[in-house]
């Protein structure tokens, strides 16, 4: 029965070719939960960036959601990004109502971690 209290659930540690092969044929659960894996766990901030671009526009909410999420976390954790590509996506994502406070969370987490003004 869910009592609406929430558990931790730690992100789980998958290779890179786990992740691929999930990108490429798993469920909506599944990429998202591979989009929260590289976030987490993966080295190339790059690699990990061009993935989470690329389900900014699925067809399930959820992995749009997370992969909005997991740019912004990106930024946090790496101090690093191709900060107009990714922003320019989150603004284009932002436009979608389902997707909007999930991207607008992330463009402030940007802009904070990156230490961008709002004009930048």
């Amino acid at each position: 029965m869910d009592d609406g209290t929430r558990k931790y659930v730690p992100v789980k540690r998958r290779t890179r070719e786990a992740r691929e092969t999930i990108f490429r044929a798993g469920t909506a659960d599944e990429i998202s939960e591979a989009l929260w894996s590289a976030t987490y766990h993966d080295p190339d901030w790059r690699w990990v960036q061009t993935e989470c671009l690329r389900f900014l526009t699925h067809a399930d909410v959820w992995v749009r959601r997370n992969a909005a999420t997991c740019l912004g976390l990106l930024a946090v954790f790496h101090q690093r990004l191709d900060v107009e590509l990714v922003l320019a996506a989150l603004h284009r994502a932002a436009a979608d109502n389902e997707v909007k406070p999930w991207a607008e969370d992330s463009i402030a987490d940007i802009r904070h971690t990156m230490k961008l003004s709002d004009t930048d």
